[in-house]
């Protein structure tokens, strides 16, 4: 059995289970959510357990107060099988009116989604959402965590320090992905999990995330061509157009849109929503989302690239390479409670990821895969964004180009250049 190697999550979890009665940790499969809920729990119940679901969804159906007995904090894992008992969960956190008493996992969002987000069913107040991603560099090891972005924004100025990490690395991380199987596995092995996992999605889970069938070899050139897009700000009509060049069956937006919203639901893909400074940028704001896998190995299974393929077509890498530190900012920057955003005005000016916390203070973080002229590039990005923002909103915390470089130091305009195996929360 493996060592469980601590997640980022636990010290959120940890806190969630002593403010809130019901912590809902959502994510995809193979993320971890069940082995670290396990950590927590007293009581655990598995509803895709063949040995016990079918008893444990009759009880649940015929008594669910019976069915929620049992020593506190429960695990309830996979709980979307019986979302009926999200109300009966509320109940008992009303009745018993005490934190941590529920653990519900998840790797889809329940098919009543729209019911259990209703006023009449909400869990505000009782039932808070957690997000679990797959694990970054540094969880997995392979950051030294030399620069803390929580560090960073609090001020501090760490030395100039190296890291290890070669392109060759960087292509062999990003193909694999930060699947918890993976860790730690041959080469092969460890490369064969997003494979897996894809092969997953295409054969099975879209069509359980919403009961709608789907072709498979629709799903396919779905994903190939959302990963051809992937870090852009690509609409569905050219992922449509992109699809039609292998698909001569009729189809439209609408299908597009619905294959993408099972994947949503799946926690398959993520969105980066872009970053409006209160409205008061000097130049109009571009809102469209920008395109990300909630993992970069899962666009490259799509496309059928490994390591040696991304080097060979360092274009794709680069975009893929932006998905891979997207993926480890956005766990870094929610325990520290911050959320990753885009930036893109009229202009044509564009930074790859804004990280705002809570209190308005915010950082720039552009994405380049490694020449200096790129970093250049990045920098003058971050230093146009500064300048762009109008008196009275807050200055950056800091800017910084996230590189697949070896040398992470502080440039003389004043921005980070900081490798990706250097960075932790």
């Amino acid at each position: 059995m493996k060592k469980y190697l601590p997640r980022i999550v636990d010290e959120i979890l940890s806190f969630k289970l002593r403010s809130k009665g019901a912590v809902w940790i959502r994510g995809p499969k193979w993320c971890g959510k069940s082995t670290t809920a396990e950590k927590f729990a007293k009581t655990c119940l598995y509803m895709q357990d063949e040995d016990t679901r079918e008893q444990n969804v009759a009880l649940a159906r015929i008594s669910p107060s019976k069915f929620l007995q049992g020593e506190t904090p429960m695990l309830i894992d996979e709980w979307q099988v019986i979302p009926f008992i999200w109300n009966q969960i509320r109940r008992e956190v009303d009745r018993r009116d005490e934190f941590g008493q529920f653990i519900l996992t998840g790797s889809r969002l329940p098919r009543e989604e729209d019911e259990i987000e209703s006023d009449q069913h909400s869990g505000t107040g009782r039932i808070t959402n957690l997000v679990m991603r797959p694990m970054t560099l540094f969880e997995s090891g392979e950051s030294n965590g030399q620069i803390s972005i929580g560090q960073l924004f609090k001020g501090y100025n760490p030395e100039p320090c190296r890291c290890e990490n070669t392109l060759d690395d960087y292509a062999f991380l990003t193909a694999r992905g930060g699947w918890p199987k993976a860790v730690g596995c041959a080469r092969d092995v460890a490369l064969q999990q997003a494979i897996d996992y894809y092969d997953g999605i295409v054969n099975s889970d879209i069509t359980e995330a919403d009961d709608v069938s789907k072709k498979p070899d629709r799903v396919k050139l779905l994903m190939r061509s959302y990963a051809r897009n992937c870090s852009t700000q690509a609409n569905n009509s050219t992922i449509k157009a992109d699809m039609l060049t292998n698909d001569s069956s009729k189809l439209d937006e609408d299908t597009i849109h619905s294959y993408i919203r099972a994947l949503k639901k799946l926690f398959v893909i993520e969105e980066s929503e872009a970053w409006n400074p209160n409205h008061r940028s000097k130049t109009a704001i571009r809102t469209m989302n920008t395109r990300y896998f909630v993992d970069p190995s899962i666009g490259c299974a799509s496309l059928g690239l490994g390591p040696d393929g991304l080097i060979k077509d360092i274009k794709t890498f680069g975009f893929l390479f932006e998905n891979l530190c997207i993926r480890d900012l956005r766990v870094y920057a929610d325990s520290i409670g911050g959320e990753v955003k885009h930036f893109r005005n009229s202009a044509g000016l564009e930074v790859d990821a804004v990280i705002v916390l809570r209190d308005g203070s915010w950082a720039g973080i552009e994405i380049k895969l490694g020449s200096q002229s790129l970093i250049d590039e990045g920098a003058r990005n971050l230093l146009k964004l500064a300048n762009d923002i109008e008196d009275g909103l807050p200055k950056p915390s800091f800017l910084m180009v996230l590189t697949a470089t070896q040398n992470a130091y502080r440039r003389d305009d004043g921005v980070w250049v900081v490798p990706l195996g250097n960075l932790r929360n």
